[in-house]
């Protein structure tokens, strides 16, 4: 019941959070620290779980991210009443938090903000993180929406299908002839350099797993390059081979920049749209675009 959840127990709870130390907390809401503390400990009772790990900065438990993601959909839905009765300060434009994969940043996620109503006006605020790992910053309540390869909701999220993104596997001519010839793909593709975006980039070892039926992973010898629109000029630089972006391979694989690997062996990663269940027309005119923008950029 939110009457067992004082309203300012828990916008102190997220000020603390947001500010790393019940000292910033107390400056933001113009209290004493002990005072912060008090409420903080209140809450806990109330609850009867440890909201919160005293470390520096603090981060919420388990259950603290649950009333952390209550307070901000608390918050987002009194901007959205006082903006409907005209109360909102008058130019101020509302705050949306997104996580987005770098790929969808780099290829289709921007022409669908722009499909966003300009009116009321909204301020973006994107996280850039792994397609697998996005749904985490929705469950910690640090974003409203996201774009994950999760089709399991978020508790208190509802989710949709976007589409899929198509990854080919592809390498400069240089690299393919120099490394790869003469081998089995699957094989060849054990020992050649190899272009990854992040230690949590599993695509490449992935195809490698695909072609060799488990039995294998790419190279050892891998180049980090946590940028979507380096990763695929490292590969046509032929730093090494690697899953590029079906939207972003086109035009190098027609000018000759890259070859295909594999034309017959994409990779499609499906993705899906998860967002808070509120009543927000911010978010509602967010989705619109969103599933706009995936139905005419993503594979179906």
């Amino acid at each position: 019941m939110v009457s067992d959840l004082p309203l300012d127990l828990v916008r102190t709870l997220l000020a603390v959070v947001d500010e790393g130390t019940f000292d910033a907390a107390a400056a933001a809401l113009h209290v004493t620290p002990s005072a912060v503390s008090q409420r903080v400990k209140a809450l806990e009772q109330r609850t009867g779980r440890v909201l919160l790990l005293r470390t520096k900065p603090v981060r919420p438990t388990e259950s603290g991210e649950i009333v952390v993601r209550f307070a901000r959909q608390l918050a987002r839905l009194e901007r959205d009443t006082r903006s409907e009765l005209g109360m909102s300060d008058a130019g101020e434009p509302a705050r949306v938090t997104v996580a987005v994969n770098a790929d969808s940043l780099a290829t289709w996620f921007l022409p669908a903000l722009s499909r966003v109503p300009r009116e009321p006006p909204l301020r973006f605020e994107l996280f850039r993180e792994d397609e697998t790992r996005t749904a985490e910053l929705l469950r910690e309540g640090v974003v409203m929406a996201a774009v994950t390869s999760s089709p399991d909701a978020v508790a208190g999220c509802s989710v949709r299908a976007l589409g899929t993104m198509r990854y080919l596997a592809a390498a400069s001519p240089e690299f393919a002839a120099r490394h790869l010839d003469g081998l089995p793909l699957a094989e060849a593709l054990t020992g050649a350099p190899v272009i990854i975006f992040d230690r949590s980039d599993d695509l490449q070892d992935g195809f490698v797993r695909e072609l060799s039926l488990g039995a294998g992973q790419a190279s050892g010898v891998r180049h980090a390059v946590p940028s979507s629109e380096g990763f695929a000029a490292s590969v046509a630089a032929g730093l090494g081979w690697g899953m590029v972006p079906e939207a972003q391979a086109d035009a190098l694989l027609r000018s000759g920049g890259l070859v295909s690997l594999a034309p017959d062996r994409p990779l499609d990663v499906p993705l899906y749209w998860q967002q808070w269940k509120l009543d927000s027309p911010a978010l509602a005119a967010l989705s619109r675009a969103v599933a706009e923008e995936a139905a005419r950029a993503l594979r179906n």
